[in-house]
């Protein structure tokens, strides 16, 4: 009898050690403070969400194998931003994708923007860029 008593005393000292309860100060969401926003896309930071919808549907059709080859423009007329692409040379393999380069000329925010960069496509009708520098144009005294 001294057994099963001692056993039912012990038994929820031995349980308690097995349940894991976090801590909310060691074990808290990563603090967001919103001074530091992440671009919506490498193109240019000043560009928003609708912004890059509008921008990335004329890199497709501007990158597209079967297409023309002639510049493709975009504008939103909400923010006011605008731009084109241009594909800028022969398309070419990387990491089993299909790549090509482009020219793109950003006007955002009171300024305009010239962009050399490389696509990859993703899937159908998806293309992603994979860099974007700026570009000097040709004649321009820009460096």
């Amino acid at each position: 009898m001294r057994r099963v008593c001692f056993a039912c005393l012990l038994l929820p000292v031995v349980a308690a050690c097995s349940v894991t309860m976090p801590i909310a100060a060691l074990h808290g969401d990563d603090d967001v403070t919103g001074s530091i926003s992440k671009p919506i896309t490498i193109l240019s930071p000043k560009l928003d969400a609708e912004d890059w919808r509008r921008a990335q549907s004329a890199l497709t059709l501007a990158v597209d194998p079967q297409g023309n080859g002639a510049p493709v423009q975009w504008d939103n007329p909400v923010s006011g931003h605008k731009g084109s692409f241009a594909a800028a040379g022969p398309l070419y393999v990387l990491e089993d994708r299909v790549c090509r380069s482009f020219i793109a000329t950003v006007q955002a925010g009171g300024g305009e923007d010239h962009v050399q960069g490389s696509s990859c496509r993703l899937g159908p009708n998806e293309w992603l860029i994979r860099e974007a520098k700026p570009w000097a144009k040709p004649g321009s005294n820009a460096r």
